[in-house]
């Protein structure tokens, strides 16, 4: 689930991005904070739901058309349980979970790094849900960490969908991270997504940014 901006805190971004493209600079990268998460088949929401159940919207998400739902499952593996893990939709073709590494120590499994929908070869996890329960051979991963930009703005910086970038991030434990994977589409808003590890790491908070370095 990713964190909600205040009102002074888009106020502080627009801000920064008419100054960055006056100066001619990259303008900065909002972040997106991502905590532990699962998107769910229609075959699967009606496993853990019941037959035909409509996910109920907890609030909108950054990206344009993706939502948050009220509704939550529990990821078990042999060794622990992960409970109150919130569901993000529209619904998808396969079913997945994105954990940290930390919660991936606590639950006895490594998954892989993967950016999300690369399933192939991932690691096994439980879903448990208020109607039954769904076991996937492979669905579990840690998100890379990526950059989604418009196509436009992709243009402009002379980047390409696939490449890596190095970011610089701000604040008072700013870093630089590398292989931040570049996610070009149409429709899509500027917005780097970290999970909780990461942000936690740089000491991220909502109205943080970062910056592609040159």
């Amino acid at each position: 689930m990713l964190a909600r901006l205040t009102a002074p805190d888009l106020v502080a971004r627009l801000t920064g991005e008419v100054l960055a493209e006056l100066r001619g600079d990259f303008e900065p990268i909002p972040i997106g904070i991502s905590a532990r998460h699962v998107h769910l088949s229609r075959e699967h929401c009606d496993v853990l739901f019941g037959p035909g159940y409509e996910l109920t919207v907890y609030r909108e998400l950054y990206q344009p058309g993706f939502y948050a739902a009220n509704e939550m499952v529990t990821l078990v593996s042999p060794r622990a349980a992960l409970h109150n893990v919130r569901i993000l939709f529209p619904l998808r073709p396969a079913s997945q979970a994105e954990i940290t590494r930390s919660e991936a120590f606590a639950l006895g499994i490594r998954p892989p790094l993967r950016l999300s929908g690369d399933l192939d070869g991932s690691a096994p996890i439980t879903f448990v849900g208020p109607q039954g329960s769904v076991h996937l051979d492979q669905g579990l991963i840690i998100a890379a960490r990526h950059v989604h930009i418009p196509p436009d703005v992709a243009q402009r910086w002379g980047v390409r969908h696939g490449q890596s970038i190095e970011v610089d991030i701000d604040g008072p434990r700013g870093a630089r991270l590398r292989n931040v994977i570049v996610r070009v589409s149409e429709g899509t808003l500027l917005e780097m997504h970290l999970d909780t590890d990461e942000a936690n790491a740089a000491d991220i908070t909502a109205g943080v940014t970062a910056r592609m370095v040159r």
